[in-house]
């Protein structure tokens, strides 16, 4: 079985141009011989856990796993297991309602230490805006001013922001726009940290399911949170988004999405990145705002997410003398490190994309106009 799983593996990757031990930097090293039988039978999620154990290495792994997307090596493999069982939790359960929290708990509470030093100075966790910006923060301000810019922020409004983080997006609204603001996330870490980061300010962020949320907002904004809320629930989430927004409102929905409708996420990035995550596509947000939202705006700058991520992953190597330790160890900091590489590699190839949309309830009367 590992001769002829080995067999067809190289085959498929000598076919995409990449040789196994090579000399080029993005070729994988290989330690351990069981890794052709692990790829045949885990597929993604085999290869990114044999890379978490130590199974092989690649100097540029971003660029490694780039050329393994943009040449669709993995359509040559059979379905596994763990596409399946995605699939099937996808079709049979609604876990993004089930367990609103796991998410919080398993992702954004691993560390403030560990995104403080990763991320820039606000800790805004999701792509920076690289139009005019050399470094990440300045990447990060422009990124928040476009979406202040976009909807029209002035004084003496009051903004949701559901998934707030760690609440950088509504204290740059406060500081610069003179706005007023309620922060929502499902992390405990999160809301501590920004209520505290935002002392002296009228914004306050709580730990609340935005389902639960009542009154009315003068503009709502969402980043980096839909990727969270699961196919089932894109029409509910529509709903309570139009429930909260003035007749005379705007909301801005920023959110990773797919080039194709999917019912199910990656399964290693299930397991270990992002539990129950899934993204959307542009059909299913179409059908999900039909009849409740005008489309004003669409604006695709998904390409500036690699630039994000390898920023981060820089900010981590450096950090990562200071903070390895036993909270984390050498496999969560290749696993980290597989994670921001990974999906370098799905937005430089261009299978994912990062959308900021405009939505009205009405229409802007005479027109919106479109922001850069």
């Amino acid at each position: 079985m590992s001769s002829s799983a080995k067999h067809f593996v190289t085959g498929r990757l000598r076919a995409a141009g990449i040789e196994i031990n090579g000399a080029e930097p993005w070729a994988p090293q290989v330690h351990d011989e069981r890794l052709w039988a692990r790829l045949l039978r885990d597929g993604t999620l085999g290869l990114g856990e044999s890379y978490m154990d130590g199974w092989w290495d690649a100097e540029a792994l971003d660029e490694l796993l780039f050329r393994l997307v943009s040449s669709n090596v993995q359509d040559a493999f059979p379905k596994d297991l763990a596409v399946m069982w995605s699939l099937a939790k996808g079709r049979l359960l609604n876990l993004q309602r089930l367990r609103v929290s796991e998410v919080g708990e398993k992702h954004y509470d691993i560390g403030n230490d560990l995104y403080a030093a990763m991320l820039d100075s606000r800790m805004i966790y999701s792509c920076g805006y690289w139009q005019d910006a050399a470094d990440l923060e300045a990447a990060q301000e422009a990124k928040l001013d476009l979406i202040c810019r976009k909807l029209g922020l002035a004084p003496g409004m009051h903004i949701l922001d559901i998934g707030s983080g760690w609440g950088g997006l509504l204290k740059f609204a406060a500081e610069r726009y003179g706005v007023s603001g309620l922060g929502v996330t499902v992390s405990k870490e999160q809301a501590a940290l920004a209520n505290e980061r935002s002392r002296g300010l009228p914004v306050e962020t709580k730990l609340l399911d935005y389902q639960a949320l009542d009154g009315q907002f003068d503009r709502i904004v969402s980043v980096g949170m839909f990727e969270h809320v699961g196919y089932k629930n894109y029409r509910a989430y529509f709903e309570k988004a139009a429930q909260l927004l003035k007749p005379n409102g705007l909301f801005l929905l920023h959110t990773i999405g797919g080039n194709l409708s999917t019912t199910h996420g990656d399964p290693w990035s299930e397991k270990y990145i992002f539990p129950n995550g899934m993204l959307p596509s542009i059909a299913q947000i179409g059908r999900g705002i039909e009849g409740l939202f005008v489309m004003e705006d669409w604006h695709n700058f998904g390409a500036d997410y690699d630039r994000t991520l390898l920023a981060w992953r820089d900010n981590f190597d450096a950090a990562w003398p200071a903070l390895k330790g036993e909270k984390y160890d050498e496999r969560f900091q290749r696993m980290w490190r597989y994670y921001l590489s990974s999906f370098a590699a799905l937005f430089r190839a261009r299978r994912i994309n990062l959308w900021q949309v405009i939505l009205s309830p009405r229409g802007v009367a005479g027109g919106y106009r479109s922001i850069r």
